[in-house]
């Protein structure tokens, strides 16, 4: 179409709306081009904060494919309470929530700073459950394991949100939805956990193999992919009667609820892919989520 045309056409549309119809137009389209994406990342062993590997690689790269984020929000796996907190903190504190790892881990800092604005905004947002500000937890390993990698230098505000670990799959994708403006705020969201994790099952003699899984690691995470790219939501917010091989990679929901809170934001523009596709272990995988347009 030629630009005269074009704008012939803009003009005969615009001038039958109101001034009130407009501004919601111009609206929509402005938050419709200012969308953060959103990531699932399987944020494995702790040690992937210090080490140079495949997946922290690949966690480096991608702040140059996405915009420069106003602050970053993490639902971690680590952080699991009753009821639902999210960090108010300017300064929140480095947690090393693990044991029997090399000194070099323990003295890892990351002191970004946190979003008491942001924090307050993200309280107002959820309204089917009170949001307690939280002042005393900081950023566990679920975190910053991950945004040290992707952030190095700590400048960018980071602040995260709990999951209520009496609460069922459908719960946190329903709140997780209340939390969509903050993806219009300038906001990087990130779910961190692991798809398949099984601490009971680890073949620690294979801990370093790459890409070494079980069949039922597998064949879970093959399932896991495909409601994904199906926008099967209801089956893996029901992920106990998908198969056997579920209740082996998901003995507990602590590392899988993160994901269900990546699900619940994407839109029906957003399209997914994947990254960091692996197993290690054989009882856990590292595979990973990107949603954006």
């Amino acid at each position: 179409m030629e630009r005269k045309h074009f704008l012939r056409l803009l003009a005969g549309t615009f001038g039958a709306m109101t001034l009130s119809s407009f501004k919601n137009l111009t609206d929509e389209l402005q938050s419709q081009e200012h969308v953060m994406p959103v990531f699932f990342i399987g944020h494995g062993s702790p040690m992937n904060a210090i080490e140079t590997n495949s997946f922290s690689e690949t966690w480096r790269k991608l702040p140059s494919q996405i915009p420069l984020p106003r602050a970053v929000l993490c639902i971690s796996a680590h952080w699991l309470t009753r009821g639902t907190s999210v960090t108010a903190m300017a300064h929140p504190k480095t947690i090393h929530d693990f044991g029997g790892f090399p000194q070099a881990l323990f003295d890892v800092q990351y002191p970004a700073p946190g979003s008491p604005e942001l924090a307050a905004e993200t309280q107002k947002l959820i309204t089917s459950t009170k949001v307690e500000a939280d002042h005393d937890w900081g950023l566990d390993h679920g975190t910053w394991s991950i945004i040290k990698q992707m952030y190095p230098d700590a400048k960018i505000p980071v602040f995260q949100l709990s999951i209520d670990y009496y609460k069922p799959a459908a719960y946190h994708y329903a709140l997780a939805k209340e939390l969509a403006q903050l993806r219009r705020k300038g906001v990087l969201i990130v779910g961190s956990g692991n798809m398949v994790h099984n601490l009971g099952m680890v073949d620690f003699a294979r801990i370093n193999d790459d890409d070494y899984g079980y069949d039922w690691a597998h064949e879970m995470n093959t399932i896991f992919k495909d409601k994904i790219n199906k926008g099967d939501h209801t089956a893996l917010m029901n992920y106990e009667t998908l198969n056997k091989a579920a209740r082996l990679a998901i003995p507990t929901p602590d590392h899988y609820y993160p994901l269900i809170y990546s699900l619940g934001l994407q839109e029906k523009r957003d399209h997914v892919s994947f990254f960091n596709d692996k197993a290690v272990a054989g009882s856990l995988t590292m595979t990973s989520v990107r949603i954006d347009r």
